[in-house]
């Protein structure tokens, strides 16, 4: 079959993905075979590719097609998760657009414009991963507002309820007035921001005595209900009993004394706002103040916020100092540094908010979790991670599970009367009603309830993933959960350890008293030259697709592979898809060359091309060891390297350079046959890593049937055989290298054949002589007993080469240059001996200068001796 030139990855890709699609390789059902099952961590389901899903995904997509020819029932489970947060976000954005607030619209009414959003941009990523190759399963996609997967997620939460885990309360949390919703603690990303430090006077009550607070925030001073000392602080024990007169709202206020204070920090007084700090929170509980809260949802001031009234915080942080200035309760303002949370999602600075909530006790549930990463029985890769892991688990907080949005999974609460626990937890409005009646003992109809309004958080969906995805909640004993699960790998990145994994790994021994996954692999951040995080804000990202249609598919997930130790961040430079793609070229090219041989059935297969055909099997079965110890450890960018240079040294400058015909001569036929095969070989250790130029080689070398395709092809098995024949060959290779240099160093062309003379005196193995003789182009290759006269040598090991160079050379010229070099020699020779006679020298250097410089002597006399012993051998 004739081959093109050139690679061209644009045709190559589009044809064999759609190939593997119509015959459904990427398909599984459970059969006899074990099973291999990875879920994807599911992205945005309105988000697009970026180099951390390209990473994450091509080590998935190694993982799945190494499984499958290995002979596992390979299952990768693909989808996308509803995104409550980011997906209202943008839905609201378009709707503020089309001129169209949320607050005009029904609960119904904006979800059909979700709807409508998710139906139009969902799914656009997970097209993309085809382009990358990923081998999904995709008749499996799942979605986590499925109608399936959404009643695993209602069925969860009324159990959990039922088993008095989940209740309802007051706390403090984390606001997104942008969102307009409560973020959990790991949603928080803390920044440090440049900020200011107001020192602000508060008036003794009935005194002319001030005392001074430090804040870096005097919007709030309009929610103060306290001042609060250290009790030990003996600087105001005068103010005890005392009130003071907050600033602007003058409102009085107590004095409360509490140890919680440090005197050393600040002024050695704090203000206390019980609404909008989780410390205040908590001494103003302990002492029973008053929680004033000056916020709207959105961060505008309240009616509690006077004249400030409807504008936002920072609007009115810069009135309320310039108010405060000009009433004197200002006494210094100072440059400040802290660190300040926002919003992941949205970016929005957060605000500490007391609302009641929904709350997952997580204490009780964490325990088997816990012990399943720290006992290893759930491994994380690298290890690194599992203190981080203990940590959280260790000080685990309850779940804030609820979120003040339209677009999730409606909590199924059910309100009946005013009180707080006026409601019920059903699975429908009619068993709602049910429930109502038995315990109120009275008539209710279906428009005398009302539904919780809050969404739960969309990790809440996300953390039973490994079990809906087979419908394990619903349905606990069916035929896929108990095939599929626990799946085997769990591919994922470390700033998700706890907000996914861990809930993962609660979720299944709650729900299913196992692991959900063996192995975490966890893979580091995707940074650019400078090392910093890729990101679009910074305009420092490549478009993934950009680079795919550049460099193909196969070149960029070698450039991602090729620097990504687990756990720790990728380096990336547009440079290693460039390696990538050249890595494609040299496979290409080596596979026309080969097509391109003349095949002889006459002739008999010759020596050299028998023992390099047996030499490369020994290699094969040694880096097929190797490579399943990477896999073991999870070194994937170390297994791609050492297929790469199985590849790219042993297979293609060694191997085919022996076996390759001579000009314009057939090959025997044995010789060819046994190079496809080894081609094939290294065409399925590739195959994970390049699933497209290996396939469309595979298919090339011969008509294949659908069953004999690549991508299900067994990985390869080699028997054990003698390793000595390995380092017999690099022996071999250093005296190719050493004649070749001599050929170099004395400009002989290599179409020059040579004679060499050995003094073998370690007896070494002459096994590859013939190939010696092939790779160096030998006229005569002999063994003698002693030194050969006039002749050139070098050393490998304890053997000595001769090479009469008299009829490659002008002798004289030879020697005259030979004399320079010795002249040379001698005169550094000279310099250092001078030095070392230094008796100041000698006592004033250090020991280690004195002893480079008597190696230095000994090289040059070594040097001198070779010299001189090489001008005589050319004079004789």
């Amino acid at each position: 079959m004739s081959v093109s030139s050139k690679y061209d990855p644009k045709i190559v890709e589009e044809k064999w993905y759609q190939y593997w699609m119509e015959n459904e390789y990427f398909f599984s059902v459970p059969d006899e075979r074990k099973a291999y099952t990875i879920v994807i961590p599911p992205p945005n389901v309105t988000g697009v590719l970026h180099m951390g899903h390209m990473l994450n995904n091509t080590i998935q997509d190694v993982l799945i097609r190494r499984a499958r020819m290995l002979g596992f029932n390979a299952c990768w489970v693909p989808g996308t998760d509803h995104a409550s947060i980011a997906t209202e976000a943008k839905v609201v954005a378009k709707l503020n657009e089309e001129g169209i607030k949320k607050s005009d619209l029904t609960r119904d009414e904006f979800l059909e414009h979700a709807w409508d959003w998710t139906h139009k941009h969902g799914g656009i990523i997970l097209e993309q991963l085809k382009k990358l190759g990923a081998s999904c399963d995709w008749h499996r996609t799942k979605f986590t507002m499925d109608p399936d997967l959404s009643e695993s997620v209602i069925d969860v939460f009324i159990d959990l309820y039922n088993k008095d885990l989940i209740y309802r309360g007051y706390r403090m949390v984390n606001w997104d007035p942008q969102a307009k919703t409560t973020l959990s603690d790991e949603e928080v990303i803390y920044t440090e921001k440049q900020g200011k430090l107001y020192y602000v006077k508060y008036k003794i009550e009935d005194s002319e005595e001030f005392v001074t607070i430090a804040t870096t925030r005097p919007e709030t001073i309009l929610g103060d209900t306290a001042l609060c000392i250290n009790p030990n602080d003996s600087r105001f024990l005068h103010l005890k009993g005392r009130q003071v007169i907050v600033p602007i709202s003058n409102r009085v206020v107590p004095i409360i004394f509490d140890d919680y204070v440090d005197m050393e920090f600040g002024t050695g007084c704090l203000k206390i706002t019980p609404a909008h700090d989780p410390n205040d929170k908590i001494i103003g509980e302990k002492h029973q103040l008053e929680v004033i809260d000056i916020f709207n949802d959105d961060a505008t001031l309240n009616e509690f916020g006077l004249h400030f009234k409807g504008k936002d915080r920072f609007v009115v942080r810069e009135e309320i100092v310039k108010e405060l200035e000009s009433l004197g309760h200002i006494e210094k303002i100072q440059d400040y540094t802290n660190k300040v949370g926002t919003s992941e999602r949205t970016g929005a600075v957060i605000e500490p908010k007391v609302s009641i909530q929904w709350f997952l006790k997580m204490k009780e549930l964490a325990e088997p979790a816990l012990k399943a990463v720290m006992e290893d029985d759930v491994l994380l890769v690298p290890q690194k991670f599992k203190n981080t892991y203990r940590h959280w688990m260790e000080n685990v907080r309850d779940w804030n599970i609820s979120r003040q949005l339209w677009w999730g999974h409606r909590i199924p609460a059910f309100y009946y009367g005013d009180g707080q626990e006026d409601f019920v937890v059903a699975k429908t409005a009619d068993e709602a009603i049910k429930k109502v009646e038995e315990r109120t003992g009275k008539k209710y109809e279906i428009n005398d309830l009302r539904q919780e309004e809050d969404a739960l958080d969309t990790w809440f969906s996300s953390w039973l993933w490994p079990i809906s995805v087979f419908d394990g909640i619903r349905n606990p004993d069916n035929k896929e959960i108990n095939y599929y699960y626990p799946t085997q790998d769990l591919v994922t990145a470390p700033e998700i350890l706890f907000f996914w994994v861990a809930r993962m790994i609660i979720a299944g021994y709650e729900y299913r008293n196992e692991k959900p996954f063996s192995k975490v692999y966890l893979t580091g951040i995707v940074r650019d030259k400078l090392g910093r995080k890729m990101s679009k804000s910074l305009g420092n990202s490549p478009d993934p697709i950009q680079l795919m249609g550049k460099y193909g598919a196969d070149g960029v997930r070698v450039g991602m592979l090729l620097t990504s130790p687990a756990g720790n961040d990728l380096p990336f430079d547009e440079e290693l898809c460039e390696q990538g793609r050249n890595f494609a070229n040299k496979i290409w090219n080596a596979f026309r060359l080969v097509q391109g041989w003349e095949v002889s059935n006459e002739l008999p297969q010759p020596k050299y091309a028998e023992k390099a055909n047996k030499w490369f099997q020994v290699k094969l079965a040694v880096t097929l060891a190797s490579l399943e110890k990477s896999y073991q450890d999870y070194r994937i960018s170390e297994a791609l390297m050492t297929t790469y240079k199985f590849i790219w040294d042993d297979f293609s400058a060694w191997y085919l350079e022996i076996v390759k015909p001579d000009y314009q001569k057939p090959i025997d036929a044995t010789t060819l046959n046994q190079t496809l095969r080894n081609f094939e070989s290294i065409l399925k250790i590739l195959h994970p890593f390049m699933p497209f130029i290996t396939e469309e080689i595979w298919q090339t070398i011969e008509e294949r049937t659908k069953e004999n395709a690549l991508i299900v092809s067994s990985w390869p098995q080699v028997e054990e055989q003698e390793n000595t024949l390995v380092e017999d060959f690099e022996f071999m290779q250093n005296v190719v290298s050493g004649i070749r240099s001599v050929r170099k160093d004395k400009s002989i062309a290599q179409k020059e054949s040579l004679e060499v003379s050995i003094v073998n005196s370690e007896s070494q193995t002459n096994y590859f002589d013939e190939v010696l003789v092939r790779l160096a182009n030998l006229s005569r290759l002999e063994y003698i007993q002693d030194k050969l006269e006039g002749a050139i040598s070098f050393r490998v090991k304890s053997n000595e080469y001769f090479i009469p160079l008299s009829a490659h050379l002008d002798v004289d010229v030879e020697i005259e240059k030979l004399n320079k070099e010795l002249d040379y020699t001698r005169g550094f020779l000279l310099s250092v001996q001078k030095k070392l006679k230094n008796e100041r020298f000698m006592a004033g250097a250090p020991e280690q200068v004195v002893k480079n410089e008597r190696n230095k002597e000994a090289d040059a006399l070594a040097k001198i001796k070779v010299l001189e012993e090489s001008i005589e051998n050319l004079k004789s």
